[in-house]
Order: structure tokens, then C-alpha cells, then sequence
């Protein structure tokens, strides 16, 4: 395999314009042009439904949830399809416990959806939700370390906070939880596939992501991972193809007790999705062939140079040891120029703001041009 070294931009492989400039995969990613044509074919077959096989319902689901337990160093079975990291959020919710008096950590600015479950949980439970304030020195791992003690019930973060990229070092976050008897839930949306994670490294107890962002992947679309431990749990809802026996279409009137192995009982209903899943796995087989490595690697040296070329122009970043490889924050030391994105856009050129900082995000599709177009019109700007 070739090394990081020689790992190139992929432009070629996506449907974008050799104008256009989109360092805004935290937003949201194209798909490859391959995937598209498999969600085309998906599309098509159901004008002729009487073609769909009962394999098509157990097949390629099974497939997606290999592919993302590769990546994550998990057994197949660990995975279970659901829609979003809202409905993934409220499975670890429902199966993990909280002591009246015992807190929820959180940090400050989390994305929404990994912070609403925590703090309906812990009003139901007399409980508290702690929220880490911002570090001045970008460094969320130490102030984690420093807030798990034995009333920590929950950890729930992220590995790359969304608004700038900061990351956090989940490994001895998931060693102090396992010290203290205090479960880990992630959303790594804003990560997976563009950073190493591994569950053998950290040991979650729920980790999930959505495939709309760095995975290359559709909306609508996402997977949660359950540690052995929890596999035992009450799913949100029961439908009948995570029961044993759904694959004989013919007996699904004999009731069944009993759940498929492993996390299956954790599937939302129609979680076949005919027409995403082959998007889902095309956009992983891709990601898995290049390897998250080469691909952390690459996207690391298009961030440092876009932290060169922010503070030779008077922006500030987070230091190197706490940036994520791929996604960064450019802030503005007094208040940022309006209408910055709008211009930005207007020059085909697409970033986001979040709060008093530019969230640039590049993939696998960007190069050196790309930053070289957007400082050379930020230099025009500010």
C-alpha cells in the first residue's frame, strides 16, 4: 500500500466544478460519483419491484454494518443501522443508568443532539448535567480528565468538537471512565473516517455517526455502536426483521421472542433502506480502501498549512497538539466583517462560520490550490 506520503487529492472521483473551492465537508460532503451512480441504480429497481430479492432486505445492510465495524476495529454484529445520532443518542439514553445526585458531562457549544437526551435524562433523574467550559488552550482532554470523579455517571462528546475542530483524546477519556464506572457515548460525526478511532483502544459504551458528513455518505443515514455489554438492552422500537427468523418471509406471522444476535435489536425499522444503502457502502468501501490513516495523514497537512497562511494574516488557530487533522477553526481576534461566507460564496468558495470563527474543512477532494484560493480572497476581504 502505498504510504501517506503519496496519497493525492481525489477531485477526479466527485462531481465538482474545477471553479468551485468546498472546504466544507463539517457541513456536509458530496458523495463520490461512483455512489451515485449506485443510488441510481437503487432508484431505478424500484420501478420494478417484483425484482427486489428477500436477500436485498438482509444483504446489503449487512454489508454497511461490516464495513463500518472495520473501521472502528468492531465485530459486525456490534452495529446497528439507525437514521440519525438524535434516534442513536436516545437508544444509549434508555439503556444506561443515572443516580439522583450523580452528573452528566458534556462540553460547552456540543452539537444539539448529544446534549437535549442528557438533559431531559437528568431532570427525570434528579441528576445534574456538567458542561466543560472552552479551554483558552484548546485542550478538552485535560478538562475532561479533570471533571470524571465517582459521581460521573455519563461522559457524552465528541473526538473533533464540531464549531472548530479541537479535539479531544479519547483514549484516557475511556480509561478514567472504566476507572470511575462512568459510560462513554460518542458522536463522532465530525470525525469518523477522517481520524483513528478504535473501540478497542477507547471502549465506548455507545458510539455513533452519521454518514452525511465525512463518510461520504447520505442524509438520513447513520450507525450506532453497541458495546457487548449493552447488547441485552430495550431497543426504542420493535419491528419485525430484528427478530429471530425474519429472513423466512413466510413464517413472520410465528411470532418470535427472541432478537437476532448481537445489536441487531437496535435497528430501526426499514432499516434495508434499498435506495441509501448502496450509496453508504460504496462511499465506505472507498473510504476503507484508502485507509482512515493515509487519509488523517493527507488532510493534516492541507490544516497546517491553512494555520500558516490564518495567522500570517493576523487570524489565531487552536495549537497543533489540540487540532484535529481535518478540521479547523480560523478566529478573528475582534468581531468578524459581515457578510464573510456570503463573499466568500459569491466567489465560489465555500466555508462556514461558526460563532466568531471561519470553520474550514477540507476532504479528500481539496489540494494546495484550494487554500491558495481561499486566503488569496480572504486577503481581499479582510
Amino acid at each position: 500500500m502505498p504510504s501517506p506520503a503519496q496519497f493525492s487529492c481525489q477531485k477526479s472521483l466527485f462531481d465538482i466544478p474545477a471553479d468551485v473551492t468546498y472546504l466544507n465537508a463539517a457541513y456536509m460532503t458530496p458523495i463520490l460519483a461512483s455512489s451515485a451512480l449506485s443510488g441510481q441504480r437503487a432508484v431505478a429497481a424500484k420501478l420494478q419491484p417484483w425484482q427486489t430479492d428477500t436477500r436485498d432486505f438482509f444483504d446489503p445492510p449487512a454489508r454497511a454494518c461490516a464495513l463500518m465495524a472495520q473501521m472502528i476495529g468492531a465485530r459486525a454484529d456490534d452495529i446497528a443501522l439507525i437514521p440519525a445520532v438524535s434516534y442513536g443518542m436516545a437508544i444509549a439514553a434508555r439503556n444506561l443508568s443515572l443516580r439522583p445526585g450523580q452528573k452528566i458531562i458534556i462540553l460547552a457549544d456540543q452539537f444539539p443532539s448529544n446534549v437535549y437526551p442528557w438533559q431531559q435524562m437528568a431532570q427525570s433523574h434528579q441528576a445534574t448535567v456538567v458542561t466543560i467550559n472552552r479551554p483558552e488552550n484548546g485542550d478538552w482532554t485535560a478538562r475532561l480528565l479533570e471533571a470524571i470523579d465517582h459521581d460521573t455517571a455519563i461522559v457524552a462528546c465528541p473526538q473533533a468538537h464540531w464549531t472548530d475542530g479541537t479535539r479531544v483524546d479519547l483514549v484516557p477519556v475511556g480509561q478514567a471512565c472504566r476507572r470511575y464506572g462512568a459510560a462513554l457515548v460518542l458522536d463522532l460525526t465530525q470525525s469518523l473516517g477522517v481520524m483513528p478511532f478504535s473501540v478497542r483502544d477507547v471502549d465506548p459504551d455507545f458510539m455513533i455517526v452519521a454518514s452525511y458528513k465525512w463518510l461520504l455518505g447520505p442524509y438520513s443515514y447513520a450507525f450506532v455502536y453497541v458495546a457487548p455489554r449493552h447488547q441485552q438492552g430495550t431497543p426504542l422500537e420493535d419491528n419485525w426483521i430484528v427478530r429471530t427468523g425474519s429472513e423466512d418471509f413466510t413464517r413472520l406471522v410465528d411470532y418470535q421472542p427472541d432478537y437476532q444476535p448481537g445489536a441487531a435489536r437496535f435497528n430501526v425499522g426499514e432499516r434495508s433502506n434499498f435506495m441509501l444503502t448502496p450509496i453508504v457502502v460504496d462511499g465506505l468501501e472507498q473510504l476503507n480502501q484508502w485507509g482512515v490513516d493515509r487519509i488523517s495523514s493527507y488532510l493534516s497537512g492541507l490544516t497546517g498549512l491553512i494555520a500558516e497562511r490564518a495567522q500570517a494574516i493576523g487570524l489565531t488557530v487552536a495549537a497543533k497538539a489540540c487540532r484535529s487533522p481535518h478540521l479547523i477553526g480560523l478566529n478573528f481576534t475582534g468581531d468578524m466583517p459581515e457578510g464573510v461566507t456570503v463573499s466568500l460564496a459569491q466567489r465560489k468558495i465555500y466555508v462556514s462560520v461558526r460563532g466568531n470563527s471561519i470553520r474550514v474543512a477540507p476532504h479528500i477532494y481539496n489540494d494546495a490550490q484550494d487554500i491558495d484560493r481561499l486566503f488569496s480572497a480572504l486577503g481581499e476581504l479582510i
